[in-house]
């Protein structure tokens, strides 16, 4: 069967290619071997969020009292039903992808797709033919050998989506986003948990600032925090784990009825036929130009299986952009410095661009404008004072980077995210009149602090 374009995999890479592409009017496959919606729907963003809120509401059940409600008899977390919740809205999601698939007359095609020529893509041993083939094979929890996952004792994301108990305690090696907001969900849950951090700081890739912050978060969570600490092995004794690490005092063994390996994560590209045709591979990620474009004729790649932020929605980005390209559209190219990233903890945490250390790193003369939620009428009346907006501005007041914490943050991140694409300034974010009271408004007060005439610190 001959297509105009065939997408393989159907994350939100690969399922919004296929739309976008019958959208164009082309004739559009897209093959998957597992369920529509890939790992973001099915295992990965949206379940994790809907734990995350289970999660949220039986703290705020728990500190009822403290908003003048009371609640007689025990508050427990169902876990069973936590999942089935989960699990259901997940599959309410992958319906809806369905739906629009069958809306934009893209064909279904269930299977494994391998390259056996270009422009030809062998599913389960059926041939299909295409001018365009785009690879969305997304990605996997990486497994390391000195913790080897089993499943039971050493797990990953996806078995932590759906354990049938809850562990008296967890070991989190890994604390980037899919790490925290994992320990979050048990620690909240009341599983004490111990999170492990090869790298001084605890989420990494965030502002020093943000990272400490969060470190006295999951304290209070009473979860311990590890950082500057390596795994060298992990072991299954009886029922329990024991893992060995060291760190600030040396070594050291653990134990824990559970370790959650958060390592990161592998691209898919085993098996599909990259040998075959030649297609360029570089650290374990498939090589393209601005539009997605392989060193192959007629070959693509999007999302995790190319450099960059493994995000979802840089994967949408990124479709649009390589099928546009197809399409002789003459797309904008991803800007990969306003990448916007969201972790859903509590509290949460999002940013975009530069953090203050990676302004100064290029020497760049910074102001930097903060406002504590503390401050704020809304986060007060909330009881949700935790958490800050720190901008960071060039000497000639333009955006350079936000980083954010605190309860609903990350809806925030839009704004950030669209003054960083249009260059907007400390002194445009300060006069753009923010409705009170709302968290947001501690946009507008960090840009008036970073122009040093703050009205309320």
């Amino acid at each position: 069967m001959k297509y105009d374009i065939l997408v393989v995999g159907s994350g939100p890479g690969g399922y919004v290619a296929a739309i976008r592409a019958a959208q164009l009017g082309k004739r559009v496959g897209l093959v998957e071997r597992a369920e529509v919606g890939g790992v973001c729907l099915n295992w990965g963003c949206i379940p994790t969020k809907a734990l995350l809120k289970s999660a949220q509401i039986y703290a705020h059940c728990k500190a009822a009292e403290q908003y003048g409600v009371e609640l007689t008899g025990d508050v427990r977390p169902a876990l069973d039903k936590m999942v089935a919740r989960s699990r259901n809205i997940a599959e309410t999601m992958s319906k809806g992808v369905h739906f629009l698939l069958k809306k934009n007359n893209v064909d279904l095609i269930a299977g494994f797709g391998r390259l056996t020529a270009p422009g030809l893509l062998d599913v389960d041993g059926i041939c299909y033919e295409a001018d365009h083939i785009i690879l969305a094979t997304g990605a996997r929890p990486r497994e390391m050998p000195f913790m080897p996952i089993d499943g039971k004792h050493v797990i990953s994301s996806r078995e932590a989506l759906a354990l049938n108990e809850l562990p008296e305690s967890m070991i989190v090696v890994g604390s980037g986003a899919i790490g925290c907001e994992l320990a979050c969900f048990y620690a909240t849950l009341g599983v004490k948990v111990i999170i492990i951090e090869y790298l001084p700081h605890m989420l990494p890739l965030e502002d020093e600032e943000v990272s400490k912050a969060m470190e006295r978060a999951f304290r209070k969570l009473r979860a311990t925090v590890l950082t500057s600490t390596s795994v060298k092995g992990v072991k299954v004794v009886g029922d329990r784990c024991e893992v060995e690490i060291e760190g600030k005092k040396g070594p050291e063994t653990l134990a824990a009825d559970v370790v959650l390996s958060a390592v990161g994560v592998q691209a898919n590209i085993e098996d599909i036929g990259l040998e075959k045709l030649g297609v360029s591979v570089r650290q374990g990620k498939i090589v393209v130009d601005e539009y997605y474009r392989t060193n192959v004729p007629g070959i693509c790649a999007i999302g995790d299986i190319v450099a960059g932020p493994a995000l979802a929605h840089v994967a949408s980005a990124e479709a649009v952009c390589c099928v546009e390209a197809i399409c002789g559209l003459s797309p904008t190219p991803v800007d990969y410095t306003t990448i916007p990233s969201c972790i859903f903890t509590t509290p949460e945490v999002a940013s975009v661009g530069m953090t203050e250390a990676q302004a100064i790193e290029k020497g760049i003369a910074t102001k930097i404008g903060r406002f504590p939620l503390s401050a704020s009428g809304k986060a007060t009346a909330a009881g949700e004072r935790e958490g800050f907006v720190k901008l960071v501005f060039d000497e000639a007041g333009k955006l350079l980077g936000a980083h954010l914490v605190g309860a609903g943050v990350t809806e925030m991140l839009a704004e950030a995210t669209l003054a960083r694409i249009l260059g907007a300034t400390a002194h445009d974010l300060a006069r753009a009149i923010h409705a009170h009271p709302t968290i947001s408004e501690a946009m507008m007060e960090a840009a008036e602090e970073a122009m040093g005439h703050a009205i309320h610190l």
